[in-house]
């Protein structure tokens, strides 16, 4: 029997700082796209989000910026909120963990599961800072890398190479809040003993539900056949949740427990608000006949798929999730995303940069979506994917059918005529639009869905290219008539194929076409505008996206990559042992330039005439590349080796060596003496 409603639930994005495109690409885009479907569909479909404000990294930015960690939620929620909002992601409601709902539900769960017996309480050794009397969570311990030794590294994972890690494996470890060394104390917490679910969490994944992706089956099997273990529920922390049983004090609930209990926590503030059009919450949470449906990233399918369930069970009154549709990792321009070193595209600023233009980066993310691999994401090709397929294909389809319509038929749908074999070749292309469509969407595969949907624009553009109605208006104007009816069918239909992917462009091409309403029982028909019906003007559904400000972006990118280059320099490992005797060898002198030129044929030769005292030399270094203006360093002074035997560079005798440094950005500079040095005196 088809279960009677859906509850799509969204991972709670992190409120220390903006959403970026791995976050849309992973979870909110799919996630909004699916819960658009259903509603279109006429299904019962509540959509939940919220902001996830507990943990420690909350607390290290407050810190830093001198501010509570109230603020800091308070500022981050506000912009991913609005960000939401603007892009279109079609929350039912989109609340926070700090609100009093949250906090109270929250209690009431681990109440409830502590009250059953269904934790256990154990003892182990943490680091702890002493001078300022606090246990340190594992992003509060910092110290070198033992697996790449790069500085820095927090106690749960290192940045530069990804390895997750244990405080303990850390090399020279520090607080992050003093910058003491820590010790090691005991302190006891609450546990969920995850060992004890693994029986039914077996069966209940790995034989009821094969159906699932790929990529989160397989990483829930790789954890069960490891044997689960007892996790913590609890944290020595003043940030959070407080543990709400007896000898509790100081400890706050652990927040990757308390996080997804913010899905429950949401859906009762919502009901409570609007009981009339959403009833109870537990029809949502406790009915059998509820679908659950988790969107994530890969980073939380254990907890979605094995913590939270094993949670959910303990407390024994909820629904388990019926699918966890998780993706994969979006990557920037080659480079994994990372929040640390502002490798990014944040929501809030493209929606600056790119007024009007939501539904360009919906259709790029969800083309490129990472669904069973991580993907990357390019600059040129969200270009070329806006310009070659939204401009030429499908705008360029709907802009000359409606202009046509208004030009032949003042913008009325015309008549009919009689169907050719190619006529009707091309209803019988997107016949099955539909179809195809849904079972896609049903599968959670949007990315082949949105092919489907645009290949009924390819199918559109290619019939008008081919029929060339402008031509045979000379001739034959019933032709004509039947041609734009078609095309108008399609462009109806696109309207609504393209709702779940393009809420606003459709939205658009509904006015234009001035479709009062539309269902998603319609789509495929070829009868969705009447005979006479009035479209309104026609106006651009996609604009070309310039060079000018595709460059742009890729600069940004660049700056922000030098930044980071320079931020993680650190010298050249020294060479292998030498002696005074070797040194002593090179007899490095002083020389002033007096002409300076690029080799002619050879981009990176500078070819240099040096004064060295001793009658002059050519030099010539492969420096041209960082003196762009090789004639003003006439004049200056340089290092070079005088008894380098004399090679042939391009044709040319260089007779010696300059002496440059390189800078952490990799930049070659000359190593220049102090003005007042005579020219041919020796350095050592």
């Amino acid at each position: 029997m088809t279960k009677k409603r859906i509850l799509i639930t969204s991972a709670l994005p992190y409120a220390n700082g903006p959403v970026h495109i791995g976050h849309l690409a992973g979870v909110y885009v799919p996630a909004d796209i699916y819960a658009r479907y259903l509603r279109l569909k006429g299904e019962e479909v509540l959509f939940v989000g919220g902001s996830d404000e507990h943990g420690v990294p909350i607390t290290i930015k407050a810190k830093k910026e001198g501010v509570t960690p109230q603020d800091i939620v308070d500022r981050y929620h506000g912009i991913i909120k609005k960000g939401f909002e603007e892009f279109g992601i079609s929350f039912d409601i989109y609340s926070r963990t700090t609100s009093s709902t949250h906090y109270q539900t929250a209690s009431d769960f681990f109440k409830t599961l502590y009250d059953k017996g269904e934790f256990v309480q154990q003892t182990s050794e943490q680091y702890y800072d002493e001078e300022v009397k606090q246990f340190l969570a594992d992003r509060y311990i910092t110290g070198e890398c033992p697996h790449c030794h790069a500085e820095g590294a927090y106690g749960d994972q290192c940045e530069k190479c990804g390895t997750a890690l244990s405080p303990t494996e850390l090399i020279n470890p520090k607080s992050a809040i003093s910058g003491s060394k820590p010790v090691l104390k005991e302190t006891m917490h609450y546990y969920l003993p995850l060992d004890k679910h693994e029986s039914w969490l077996r069966e209940w994944i790995l034989e009821n539900h094969k159906e699932w992706k790929s990529n989160v089956y397989g990483q829930c099997k790789s954890w069960l056949d490891m044997g689960l273990l007892p996790r913590a529920v609890s944290r020595d922390l003043d940030w959070g949740i407080p543990v709400p049983v007896e000898g509790a004090e100081g400890k706050v609930l652990y927040v990757w427990f308390d996080a997804p209990i913010g899905y429950i926590s949401n859906t009762k503030e919502l009901c409570a608000k609007q009981p009339e059009k959403y009833g109870n919450y537990e029809k949502w949470w406790k009915d059998e006949d509820t679908r659950l449906i988790h969107f994530i990233g890969k980073d939380n399918i254990v907890f979605h798929c094995i913590v939270f369930p094993a949670m959910l069970k303990a407390e024994g009154s909820f629904i388990l999730p019926e699918n966890v549709p998780a993706n994969e990792f979006l990557n920037l321009e080659g480079d994994k995303i990372s929040t640390s070193r502002n490798w990014a595209v944040w929501m809030h600023e493209y929606l600056q940069d790119f007024p009007g233009k939501q539904d360009v980066l919906r259709y790029v993310l969800t083309a490129n979506a990472p669904e069973t691999k991580d993907n990357d994401f390019t600059w040129k090709d969200f270009q070329m994917r806006n310009n070659s397929e939204l401009v030429a294909i499908y705008g360029n389809f709907i802009n000359r059918t409606l202009v046509l319509t208004h030009k032949y038929f003042d913008g009325k749908v015309p008549s009919v005529d009689k169907l050719t074999e190619y006529d009707q070749l091309t209803l019988k292309e997107f016949a099955d639009v539909k179809v195809n469509v849904e079972r896609l969407l049903d599968n959670f595969r949007f990315r082949d869905a949105l092919k489907e949907a645009m290949n009924l624009a390819r199918i559109g553009n290619k019939y008008l290219a081919d029929t060339e109605p402008w031509k045979l208006a000379k001739t034959d104007m019933a032709r004509v008539a039947t041609i734009l009816n078609l095309s108008l069918q399609i462009s109806a239909n696109l309207a609504i194929a393209f709702e779940p992917f393009l809420p606003f462009s459709s939205t658009k091409l509904r006015s234009m076409l001035n479709m009062s309403s539309f269902d998603w029982t319609d789509l495929g028909k070829v009868d969705l505008l009447k005979d006479g019906h009035q479209i309104n003007n026609a106006e651009l559904l996609f604009e070309k996206i310039e060079d000018e400000a595709i460059e742009a972006q890729i600069n940004r990118l660049v700056r922000i990559k030098e930044e980071n280059e320079k931020m993680n320099w650190k010298p050249a490992e020294v060479k292998a042992m030498t002696t005074f005797d070797d040194f002593m060898k090179m007899d490095i002198r002083v020389g002033q330039v007096l002409e300076c030129f690029k080799v002619p044929k050879a981009d990176k030769l500078l070819q240099f005439k040096i004064d060295d005292g001793m009658g002059g030399r050519t030099i010539v270094s492969g420096i041209a590349a960082y003196y762009p203006e090789p004639e003003k360093l006439v004049g200056t002074k340089v290092c070079f080796i005088a008894n380098f035997p004399p090679r042939k560079l391009k044709g040319v005798e260089s007779q010696g060596m300059l002496l440059s440094s390189e800078s952490a950005d990799g930049t070659l500079q000359l190593v220049r003496p102090a003005d007042n040095v005579e020219n041919g005196c020796s350095i050592g």
